[in-house]
């Protein structure tokens, strides 16, 4: 998946000056890759990092009591990682990366003298972590309160839609990159309910799959099957000052 930095994610939202923009790329010019299927930390590991994704895909998930696996979140370039170590100091999820990854390891004392000499990007990134909290509750109300064929639409949708802002040539095709598995420990679906349901929307005209390939047919419809909201549009930060430059 083609890189996205931190500084174009936040630019999609707030128009940088030239000042904040060298501060996001100081702030991430450090790297670590990680390969295909590795853990980069693990349930309620301590530290003091947090991550911005680069480039490739990954994955935050929790263990329950029972050893499941819930997936919370899949992770694009331009996504912040482990930001529970800000407030906690100790990762609430187990990252892995789907496809090989390229990370940026921010150290939580960096980001603090970076948001104090440069508040519009602390109240930035307050709002990243808004739409990701929103994206989250989406989530779990879907599988509490949607039907199996719902859950694993939006799905869909929404990683055409991540993959779409890091390469806009994407179009309506698109390789989701995860396994059938992995896509019902995101839905509390197993495997198996998981491809009846592709197999129901393929039926009902809705998507094609070749090859691991997706070929979403007919939008509309999908988007009333998934009965989704795309949380990562419709931010608003027009309200904040600009910023002159020294």
């Amino acid at each position: 998946m083609p890189a996205l930095s931190l500084v174009d994610r936040i630019g999609a939202f707030l128009p940088l000056s030239t000042t904040e923009r060298a501060a996001l790329l100081e702030l991430t010019e450090r790297e670590r890759g990680v390969r295909r299927g590795a853990t980069l930390v693990r349930q309620n590991e301590r530290s003091t990092e947090l991550f911005a994704l680069k480039s490739g895909m990954m994955m935050g998930y929790v263990l329950l009591d029972d050893g499941s696996r819930q997936i919370v979140r899949f992770l694009f370039p331009g996504d912040l990682l482990s930001t529970n170590v800000i407030t906690y100091g100790k990762a609430h999820q187990t990252l892995v990366a789907v496809a090989d990854s390229v990370v940026a390891p921010i150290d939580r004392a960096q980001l603090v003298e970076a948001t104090l000499r440069f508040p519009r990007l602390a109240l930035a990134l307050a709002a990243i972590e808004q739409t990701e909290g929103a994206a989250l509750a989406d989530r779990l109300a879907g599988i509490a309160k949607t039907s199996a064929r719902a859950r694993v639409a939006a799905v869909l949708l929404e990683l055409r839609d991540r993959m779409r802002r890091s390469d806009p040539a994407i179009g309506d095709s698109f390789v989701p990159g995860l396994t059938q598995e992995e896509i019902g420990d995101a839905t509390g679906l197993t495997a198996v309910h998981v491809n009846r349901m592709l197999r129901k929307l393929e039926d009902q005209g809705l998507i094609a799959r070749m090859a691991g390939r997706v070929t979403i047919l007919d939008e509309p419809a999908l988007h009333r099957a998934a009965d989704r909201v795309d949380r990562q549009a419709g931010v608003d930060l027009s309200w904040l000052p600009e910023t002159r430059e020294a």
